[in-house]
């Protein structure tokens, strides 16, 4: 049989200890006239069989059916109301946890209107309170004889980063905008996650971003866009891809003939450019001009000769591998222009 215990009590919790147990295995054997000592910043509910019988508030308690009515049951008369009980305290800490931290363990993947695609990574703080002891310790403590906030941070913070990406996810338009939106993103997340901790007995006091930063991949992007000042034209990506090139190959070093060589590489660069957006923008030729005198029609047909090879998929695939040749694009943009080009073949 357990020891009976005359006085129950749990004087020295730990900072970050959220329950504990007493005893903190087995069954504790507990008298009618036992004396409870609960201290400020603490509740402790008596539990038998899996169902609570009672909780008591800080100061100090003599246990008895008046104040327990649920042991009336089990206390037998044949012992004169002295027979232990078995049953098991939980001593609940119901002050603030202040500074637990949550962060996303791997970037989140969302839609962006500017990036297209971006992957970003967010962390921040929360502080939490137990709200229901019962309830936390019927749904969460089990028959643990201790628990600390370590024990529970995986999974709250598993649920504060279910809602925050559902929340990005939903109403996100660029990542550019996030830093001007920590304070609304935090307050539409509490909103969300409040539920969640209710129903563990818990309650979220306050949640705070701290960072919602860009993977390296997309803050590259990022700084491309900026530098060409508009991501997603085709003539000024060619041409401040073409510049880049350019740049990287004076970065290498060289004499007048390698400055020659760089001048018609830049300008060869920018010709492609041009070819490629108006090859690949799908543009028709221009519709024929009214009938003209004679003597324009020489200049006319080598106007329209220029435009048809523009267009022509053969010049714009050579112009494209002399360019990919050149280092002027990569191998992933040469394979995806070509895919496009043959598809409207």
């Amino acid at each position: 049989m357990a020891r009976i215990l005359d006085v129950i009590e749990y004087p020295n919790p730990s900072p970050n200890e959220i329950v504990h147990r007493v005893p903190e295995s087995g069954p504790g054997d507990f008298r009618i006239g036992s004396q409870l000592i609960v201290r400020e910043g603490q509740v402790a509910v008596f539990f038998r069989d899996g169902k609570a019988l009672d909780a008591f508030g800080p100061g100090r308690h003599t246990i008895t059916t008046a104040n327990i009515p649920l042991l009336t049951g089990l206390v037998s008369a044949v012992f004169s109301g002295d027979t232990p009980f078995t049953a098991e305290v939980y001593f609940v800490s119901t002050r603030d946890f202040i500074d637990q931290r949550w962060g996303t363990p791997e970037p989140i993947t969302l839609r962006d209107e500017v990036l297209r695609m971006v992957r970003i990574r967010a962390h921040g703080t929360y502080n939490m309170q137990v709200a229901d002891p019962q309830l936390f310790v019927a749904q969460v403590m089990g028959t643990r004889g201790y628990m600390s906030t370590q024990d529970v941070s995986n999974y709250l913070r598993s649920i504060i980063i279910t809602r925050i990406t559902d929340l990005l996810g939903q109403n996100m338009r660029t990542v550019l905008d996030l830093p001007a939106m920590y304070d609304e993103i935090a307050a539409a997340t509490r909103v969300r996650v409040r539920d969640d901790f209710a129903s563990m007995g818990l309650l979220l006091k306050q949640l705070y971003i701290m960072s919602v930063s860009p993977t390296e991949e997309t803050s590259a992007a990022i700084d491309e866009a900026a530098s060409m000042g508009a991501i997603g034209n085709m003539d000024s990506y060619l041409k401040f891809k073409a510049a880049r090139a350019v740049g990287d190959s004076a970065a290498a070093g060289g004499g007048a003939g390698e400055g020659t060589q760089l001048g018609m590489g830049l300008g060869t660069g920018l010709a492609m450019a041009k070819i490629l957006s108006e090859g690949l923008s799908g543009q028709q030729a221009a519709p024929a001009p009214q009938a003209a005198p004679a003597a324009d029609t020489a200049p006319s047909a080598a106007g329209g000769a220029a435009g048809a090879a523009a267009s022509d998929p053969v010049v714009v695939l050579t112009k494209l591998k002399e360019m990919l040749d050149a280092g002027l694009i990569s191998q992933a943009e040469y394979d995806s222009k070509k895919a496009e080009i043959l598809s409207r073949l």
